[in-house]
């Protein structure tokens, strides 16, 4: 068995520190600001979402973090040694090889890393398993849903235990009944494995189901306008998004959100 299982979960204030974006500012062309002046810490076990308009430089931030781009300015400062190398990217979409088995596309980041099939099934199968498609290991990507299609791919980017997931707005092409049945998957999910996960969203109400931060911006240029604390306790289910306390949450998210837009609360 890997060691996907059973991480231990630590109060708020033992949490050692992953990273922390220092002072990021992202140019392109020499002239289009998309990122100014970010700063953020990310502590091991935060569920933290980037919530803001298009343009505001979300999926920027993660694509620094995940050092598919370099920074202008500024530092990303990794805790622990292993940085960038102990990551796992989930994308809008599941880009999955269509002509590989579920099994083996969940295997590929260990192919990569010059790893046997063989070597690896175990890891493979329980990173199935923990998001519910144990039984669709052999089946290709074409016969699967899309909701089961983003499953592989969440499977994917947790099958090497990584400190840290990011994930890209994976939930937005997905109708409601399965975004919502995804989101509680993956609260359940992080809470079997207590992985670390920044969250890229544009709806407030997916933030505060699956946060315990949301980190607000504006856009033109993209920068952090307020850090929101959900401080509403983990397990979250479906009765909780029709609780007042989930909507006093979202009251408070979105009135950051429209600050951040400039418009009126």
């Amino acid at each position: 068995m890997s060691d996907l299982l059973h991480r231990p979960t630590l109060a708020l204030g033992q949490r050692p520190k992953v990273l922390e974006v220092s002072r990021v500012a992202k140019v392109f062309n020499g002239n289009v600001t998309a990122l100014r002046d970010m700063s953020l810490t990310v502590n091991e076990g935060d569920f933290i979402s980037l919530l803001g308009p298009s343009g505001c430089g979300k999926s920027t931030a993660l694509r620094l973090i995940a050092g598919l781009s370099n920074p202008t300015t500024g530092r990303i400062l990794w805790q622990g040694g292993q940085g960038r190398d102990d990551l796992g990217v989930v994308f809008q979409e599941p880009t999955l090889m269509p002509w590989a088995t579920v099994a083996e596309n969940v295997w590929l980041p260990f192919r990569l890393r010059g790893k046997t099939y063989p070597q690896v099934r175990g890891e493979v199968e329980e990173a199935l398993s923990l998001v519910g498609l144990s039984g669709f290991l052999n089946a290709y990507p074409r016969e699967l849903s899309g909701g089961m299609k983003m499953r592989v791919s969440i499977a994917r980017a947790l099958v090497t235990n990584p400190r840290l997931i990011l994930m890209d707005e994976p939930f937005a092409a997905l109708d409601e009944i399965t975004r919502h049945k995804l989101n509680t998957d993956l609260l359940a999910l992080k809470a079997n494995i207590g992985c670390t996960v920044i969250f890229v969203t544009h709806s407030v109400f997916e933030s505060v189901f699956l946060s315990d931060r949301i980190v607000v911006m504006a856009a033109r240029p993209g920068r952090v306008i307020e850090e929101v604390q959900i401080t509403a306790p983990y397990p979250r289910d479906e009765a909780f998004r029709t609780s007042a306390d989930y909507a006093a949450h979202c009251q408070v998210t979105s009135r950051a959100l429209h600050a951040a837009m400039g418009e009126a609360a």
